[in-house]
């Protein structure tokens, strides 16, 4: 049996961090991709339904509904042939059934069969062609073949869907910088190097044959979409036959094998499963939704599906439900969350017009990791959708830049004598405050850490990780680094905050968004199996916001301080300040009263003193008589 081939790019080619849960969130931004587009189709069609979907017809005045030709207790029998042919097969007297099922209950939940057999594998798929399942349900007693007497063409259930699935194998020349030596295989380098991807043959051998239990009284140009494809009404529309399904949806990417001469047996297995309408329409939403991402996003969005889809599945085989519901939940609460702290953002900066106390270099630093980010995914197979997100999150950042610096054209010196001079200053409130000061002493102290990181990662993954020249190994270096120790970017503001002793400067609205975010991120890592750095990458954060909380505790508003203009928290008005100010006037005034009485006390002699001083007198007096 044959190595099984990757048809997904490598590892390294492009980072999917966050399984299941970087999916809920994909798959969301999506669906509201998906209605805006919607809408503006409607508004160019006058109204009608999403393009490539066919608008319901009102029913006539006298149609009347319809009922399913299978009763509840009906028996029947399941034909299943494999054929190289498409839509029609009309083989049965060459062929003999591969499967033959007979004395099933139409009804009966019970009722699951499967069926396993090897076969050797059909020339049609060595050829690179397809094999079809053809599917027949007729009531007991009655035959497929149009050639037999009991064959009915309206109750005869025919449905059909191909074994195998064609995906692409990527193929990427890339060699280790230093040695020259590659890991790949010789084949594939020189297919490399001239073409960027193969489409292969893939084959799964599971399929699932579903019949919908429904009665509903269905009337024949009124039913909405996936339903009117599905149900099909007899040529006078008062029967219809039960829904059949072909479903390959539990079957993961991953377990799809490629077909090659190595392959000398195939694994068949068929199973017949009764279904709800409920579980037919989720199902069926499932299937518009891949023809909209086929035909928004290509062959490129498409891959991204299944691969998303993979994920999906997992999260749905190997969660609990009831924990799988309160995930879904919340990541409807983290969407919302994620789209009011990005509103916040642009709020916050769009009316800020004193940058004290904020970190003006990890702006400029936001921009440089926004352009690195986009770099990136352009020198790497991504779709257009992607890239476009990515992009308008490098304009906002950079729309910051005007908004916390001074930029100027001057238009008389220029370079080359083409290009105007551009002149870049700091703000004066940026200027005269400490917060400069203190931004750049942040920066220092973090220069320490980031720089022996950078050179050490970039030795590692020059030494260790295949590129494809060296424009590649730069952006997948700085990505690389930016992913692993982006985070320490957040520390200069915490900085600044201590060295200021305040936090009032900061766009609290929108940090606690992303602080709720965070902690939606550290449940899906405890309950979604993801890469371990992603986890590790959702705990640093925690520490981040947590030392954030902190400095808003420890530096929280004083509503009784007062500022320049006797105003404070307590007091918007001042009454109460001057009051205050009234009354330690007046006690001042008592103090110096007090302070002049009692100097007043010890510049005047006392009585005794004076008795005292009056014999004294006398006794001089005296002596002056004697001589």
């Amino acid at each position: 049996m044959a190595d099984v081939a990757e048809a997904a790019p490598a590892a390294g080619e492009q980072q999917q961090d966050g399984g299941a849960w970087g999916v809920i969130k994909g798959m969301m931004m999506r669906m509201f991709t998906i209605y805006c587009i919607s809408n503006v189709i409607r508004s160019f069609t006058g109204g009608g339904g999403p393009a490539g979907v066919a608008n319901v017809t009102a029913p006539a005045s006298n149609a009347i509904p319809a009922r399913n030709m299978f009763e509840l207790g009906t028996m029947f029998d399941l034909y299943a042939y494999l054929s190289p042919y498409e839509k029609r097969f009309d083989r049965f007297e060459e062929d003999q059934p591969f499967w033959l099922r007979k004395g099933l209950r139409y009804g009966d939940w019970d009722s699951e069969e499967s069926y396993t057999r090897t076969i050797p594998t059909p020339p049609t798929l060595l050829r690179n062609n397809s094999l079809y399942l053809h599917v027949f349900v007729v009531k007991s007693g009655g035959s497929p073949n149009p050639q037999d007497r009991n064959h009915v063409k309206r109750e005869t259930i025919h449905g059909w869907k191909a074994m195998n699935k064609y995906k692409k194998k990527f193929y990427k020349k890339t060699t280790n910088l230093l040695t020259g030596k590659s890991e790949q295989s010789e084949e594939d380098l020189k297919k490399a190097e001239v073409m960027t991807f193969e489409i292969l043959n893939f084959y799964h051998p599971n399929m699932t044959i579903n019949l919908v239990l429904d009665h509903t009284a269905w009337t024949k140009g009124s039913l909405p979409p996936p339903l009117d494809e599905a149900v099909k009404f007899d040529p006078a529309g008062i029967q219809y036959q039960p829904i059949m399904l072909l479903n390959s949806y539990w079957n993961l990417g991953s377990d799809y094998m490629p077909i090659n001469d190595t392959v000398k047996e195939l694994n068949v297995t068929f199973t017949y499963q009764p279904l709800s309408l409920f579980k037919f329409q989720l199902y069926a939403s499932q299937q518009m939704k891949n023809k909209w991402t086929s035909m928004m996003g290509g062959d490129f969005m498409q891959d991204d599906s299944d691969d998303d889809q993979d994920a999906l599945k997992q999260a749905l085989i190997e969660t609990n439900p009831i924990l799988l519901g309160i995930t879904i939940v919340v990541s409807l609460l983290h969407t919302v969350f994620e789209f009011l702290a990005f509103k916040n953002d642009i709020q916050f900066w769009k009316n800020k017009k004193n940058l004290e106390g904020l970190s003006v270099r990890s702006v400029v630093w936001g921009v440089f990791q926004s352009l690195i980010v986009f770099l990136y995914i352009c020198d790497n197979d991504t779709n257009f959708v992607i890239k476009v997100s990515v992009f308008i999150g490098l304009l906002i950042e950079c729309w910051k830049l005007p908004k916390c610096m001074n930029i100027e054209i001057n238009r008389e010196e220029k370079y080359l004598g083409i290009i105007p001079k551009i002149k870049v200053s700091d703000k004066g409130s940026y200027v005269e405050s400490d917060t400069k000061e203190y931004d750049q002493l942040a920066f220092k102290y973090l220069s320490w850490a980031l720089y022996p990181l950078l050179v050490g990662y970039s030795i590692y993954s020059l030494m260790y990780v295949e590129q494809k020249g060296w424009y590649s190994w730069v952006l997948n270096m700085l990505y690389g680094f930016l992913l692993t120790f982006g985070f320490i970017m957040m520390t200069p503001q915490l900085f600044i905050n201590y060295k200021l002793k305040s936090v009032a400067h900061l766009p609290w609205r929108m940090l606690t968004y992303k602080f709720i975010n965070t902690f939606i991120d550290d449940l899906f890592a405890f309950v979604i199996r993801m890469p371990t750095m992603y986890r590790i990458g959702c705990f640093r954060d925690d520490i981040i916001f947590l030392i954030y909380v902190y400095q808003r505790w420890a530096y929280r508003v004083d509503h009784t301080r007062t500022n320049e203009y006797g105003t404070s928290g307590e007091d918007p008005t001042g009454a109460l300040a001057a009051a205050r100010e009234a009354a330690a006037a007046g006690e001042t005034a008592a103090i110096e009263e007090k302070k002049d009485d009692e100097k007043e006390e010890k510049d005047t002699p006392s009585t005794s003193e004076k008795k005292e001083e009056k014999p004294a007198k006398a006794k001089s007096a005296k002596a002056k008589k004697i001589d």
